[in-house]
């Protein structure tokens, strides 16, 4: 019961507060961690052992930090809802994309390409309206999965292991190593930052499958295609040099009806990608709406089967 309570009151300030900008935010925390073990170990090679250390000194860190924080805390309810709340990146999906989105109603390519800048690493200088658009519904597709059902799963699975301290600790043992990867990811730091990646892959190998099909799912609420959704997840869920990248891509892409991946350039050089759902049409600015509404689905039913899960299990 308190797990759903908790589960629920984080879910709704996410809907209403959106990312706590404003207060102590533990990924600023967590990041602080990283760049401190990270000067530590660093020596301008790629050691692979030295990436490794980081990784195990960061998750150290993680781990004592929120364990002190809940024991000082009395395990307060409150807390836990704040932990978890800040965890989530539901309503901040939304909120990155939504000046893009309103920028390309008023025709405004500049200021479209200004704010897809902030959520992509790829250069915007030159992209075109559906260039802009196929970028942002990537965006919120691959995003749905780490910021949102990841959240949800080791939430879950932290309850399921201890009830008492295991949400908030799962959960941000998880958001420890999504912003390892974040900073020092494989293609980054070579070897040194190899565990970093891999640590990543591994601890969202079966959020991104369950997600894919939770997402081909919601079609059915939202007037998705379900059953293209399904050939496109399966068949192209494995196109990305990441094992787990392609998977929400996939089924979004097959739920809209749209083509998504492709190339791009990163810093001035064009990086070649092979296209999802390449016989789908091109996308329209229509279709982020559309892409809104199967994040929203699809989230609220993982949800639901996980508030489900740990009532029967």
């Amino acid at each position: 019961m308190r797990f759903t309570v908790v589960l629920c009151l984080a879910v709704i300030a996410d809907w209403i507060f959106g990312d706590p900008r404003n207060f102590p935010h533990p990924v600023k925390l967590i990041g602080n961690a990283i760049n401190f073990w990270h000067k530590i170990f660093f020596r301008n090679n790629e050691s692979f052992m030295r990436g490794l250390a980081v990784v195990l000194m960061t998750l150290i860190t993680a781990g004592f930090f929120f364990g002190t924080l809940l024991y000082v805390s009395g395990c307060n309810i409150l807390m836990e809802v704040y932990l978890l709340y800040s965890a989530l990146a539901w309503r901040d999906l939304k909120d990155e994309t939504a000046p893009i989105f309103f920028s390309l109603i008023n025709h405004d390519l500049t200021g479209a390409r200004k704010y897809l800048s902030f959520v992509v690493g790829r250069d915007t200088e030159n992209l075109d309206e559906v260039e802009i658009t196929r970028s942002t519904i990537e965006t919120i597709a691959e995003n749905s999965i780490d910021g949102v059902i990841s959240v949800m799963f080791f939430a879950g699975l932290g309850h399921a292991l201890n009830p008492q301290w295991g949400m908030v600790i799962s959960v941000w043992l998880f958001k420890a190593a999504s912003t390892l990867d974040s900073m020092l990811g494989y293609e980054s730091y070579g070897k040194y930052g190899k565990a970093s990646a891999r640590l990543d892959d591994v601890l969202n190998f079966l959020p991104a499958r369950i997600g894919g099909l939770i997402i081909v799912l919601s079609g059915a609420f939202t007037g998705g295609k379900v059953r293209e959704g399904f050939r496109v997840f399966m068949t192209d869920r494995l196109k990305h040099r990441s094992p787990n990248s392609a998977h929400g891509e996939s089924a979004f892409a097959g739920v809209l009806g749209v083509r998504l991946g492709g190339g791009a350039f990163y810093g001035g050089e064009f990086v070649s990608r092979p296209f999802i759902n390449g016989n789908g049409s091109e996308p329209s600015i229509s279709d982020i709406v559309r892409t809104w509404k199967v994040l929203d689905v699809s989230c609220g039913i993982f949800i639901l089967m996980v508030i489900f899960l740990t009532w029967t299990l």
